[in-house]
């Protein structure tokens, strides 16, 4: 028993020595080419590392693979969440509107639920590009979303279809709920005006319900022939399908 003490003794101190000794300053000569093609993450993530740690070529390779794969992951999350949403007003495009709209379709099929959806157009959008010019009618779009998040409930979903056309999805909504509700809103925002501007704006909207028994298509148009009948009817006012 005696006789090992030194050799314990003399391995606590080795393991001493390496546990405690200082972390290498990183610089290119130590960094392969793996990891070299990171220079701002691989010296944060490898400083504080011991010397032989960071000398070991393979681990540098396997933490280099690691931050390859975590960039590439991030910038697929990013490029998957910027194929669904409108890059000027930040509501889903239509793609990302119909996935939504799919398994909500789903959900009333299960609990025999319903859903309204409503079909929005701005009121005399061209003439408020040709007359402000397009900073302003980009504002004009933004507001409208912002606004419409802020006045209806979170479960509710915003989307931009293209140019001045927006549908907005009404959860567990029936129709005379749904007509109430755009009205409120239509009140709402056609007595405020565009941000940093003098000018008001007003939309017209369309009005369908889901029930269960057609495709999202054939909702989405009776939407959009009620928002017509709207505008045909002066603008400024919602229509049921």
């Amino acid at each position: 028993m005696n006789r090992s003490t030194p050799q314990i003794v003399l391995s606590n101190r080795l393991a001493s020595r390496r546990l405690h000794r200082r972390p290498v300053r990183l610089t290119s000569s130590y960094l392969p080419p793996a990891v070299a093609q990171f220079p701002q993450s691989a010296p944060r993530i490898l400083a504080g590392l011991p010397e032989n740690v960071v000398r070991d070529a393979g681990m540098l390779e396997l933490l280099a693979a690691e931050m390859r794969i975590a960039e590439l992951e991030k910038a697929l999350a990013e490029a998957r969440e910027a194929a669904l949403v409108d890059p000027l007003t930040g509501a889903l495009n239509r793609r990302g509107f119909e996935q939504v709209c799919e398994r909500e379709m789903a959900r009333v099929a299960r609990f025999g639920t319903r859903f309204c959806l409503v079909q929005i157009d701005l009121d005399d959008f061209k003439r408020l590009n040709d007359s402000f010019g397009h900073a302003v009618g980009d504002r004009a779009l933004k507001y409208l979303v912002s606004r419409l998040r802020r006045s209806l409930r979170p479960s509710d979903v915003v989307a931009r279809f293209g140019g001045e056309e927006f549908v907005v999805m009404l959860p567990d909504t029936a129709i005379d709920a749904a007509l109430g509700v755009v009205r409120r809103f239509l009140q709402e925002f056609s007595s405020s005006n565009i941000p940093g501007t003098t000018q008001g704006m007003s939309f017209s909207a369309g009005v369908a319900m889901y029930c269960g028994a057609e495709d999202l298509d054939d909702v989405i148009q009776r939407a959009d022939r009620a928002m017509y009948v709207a505008k045909r009817q002066g603008k400024r006012c919602v229509v049921a399908a």
